[in-house]
C-alpha cells in the first residue's frame, strides 16, 4: 500500500515536466479475473495498464501458497485513495473524480475535502455521459490538468474509456480506475468490518447488502476466479 501510494505521487510530480502519457493503474478482483478468463477482449483491456493491483484477499492468499513471488498485501482502491490523499496534501498533488451519479460524486468530493483539508481538487464530473459527450469530458479533464485522475465507471467501461483516451490526457500524471470507490467515499455503501476484509469476505458483506444485484454475480464468478488463481499462479 505504501509503495503504491508513493509511486502515484512520484509519477504525478514527474509528469509535470512533460510526460508523453499518464501512468495507468488498474485493479483486479474475483469478478474481473472471472470475466478476463471468459473473454479475451476483457483480458486485453487489463493488459493495457502499466500495473494491476490485487483488490481481493483471495488473490493475496493464493499467491502466498502458489507463487514464487507472492503478493505482500491487498491494495484496495478504497484504502489506497486515502494513502495517496495523505501524501497529496503535503506535496500539492491534485485529484479529479470522474464517475458515479451527480450526488454520489459531489458527496465523495465533499467527504475527501473534509478529511483532507489541504487536498486540491482540479475538478469532478459524474459518470453519466453519452458517447457524443465523451469528447467534451476528455477536453474538460485536459483543461483541468489534474495530477491524478480517478475514474469510477465500473469494469469494463472504465478500462475501455481509458484505452480510448489515455494518450489524449496530456498533462495528467496518473490515471487510476476506481470501480465503486465513490459509492464508499460518499457513504452510499458501507465497508465490511475489518475482520471480514482481512479474511477475504468483503464480497460476502457486499452481497448481503445488495443480494438482488450481487448474489448471482458472486456465486458464479467466485468459483471461476478461485479455479483460475489456483491453476495459473506460479
Amino acid at each position: 500500500m505504501d509503495a503504491a501510494a508513493d509511486s502515484f505521487i512520484a509519477h504525478a510530480l514527474a509528469a509535470r515536466d512533460g510526460a508523453p502519457r499518464p501512468y495507468y493503474s488498474t485493479s483486479a478482483n474475483g469478478q474481473v479475473i472471472a470475466m478476463c478468463r471468459a473473454d479475451a477482449r476483457f483480458r486485453a483491456l487489463m493488459h493495457e495498464a502499466d500495473e494491476i493491483h490485487a483488490d481481493g484477499m483471495p488473490m493475496v492468499l493464493i499467491s502466498r501458497m502458489r507463487s514464487t513471488t507472492p503478493i505482500s498485501e491487498r491494495v484496495a482502491t478504497t484504502d489506497l485513495v486515502h494513502a495517496v490523499a495523505r501524501r497529496a496534501e503535503s506535496e500539492g498533488v491534485s485529484f479529479y473524480f470522474l464517475g458515479g451519479s451527480e450526488e454520489v460524486n459531489r458527496r465523495a468530493v465533499e467527504a475527501m475535502r473534509a478529511a483532507y483539508p489541504g487536498l486540491t481538487f482540479a475538478g469532478r464530473r459524474n459518470g453519466y455521459f453519452t458517447p457524443e459527450e465523451e469528447e467534451r469530458v476528455v477536453a474538460d479533464i485536459r483543461e483541468a490538468r489534474p495530477d491524478i485522475l480517478w475514474i469510477g465507471l465500473g469494469f469494463p467501461l472504465e478500462q475501455a474509456f481509458v484505452k480510448r483516451n489515455l494518450d489524449r490526457f496530456t498533462g495528467v500524471g496518473v490515471v487510476k480506475t476506481a470501480g465503486g470507490l465513490f459509492d464508499f467515499l460518499s457513504g452510499k455503501n458501507a465497508r465490511a468490518p475489518l475482520w471480514m476484509q482481512k479474511a477475504g469476505l468483503e464480497w460476502l458483506h457486499r452481497m448481503c447488502l445488495e443480494p438482488r444485484r450481487l448474489a448471482r454475480r458472486y456465486l458464479v464468478t467466485n468459483p471461476v476466479a478461485i479455479y483460475a488463481l489456483l491453476r495459473n499462479s506460479d
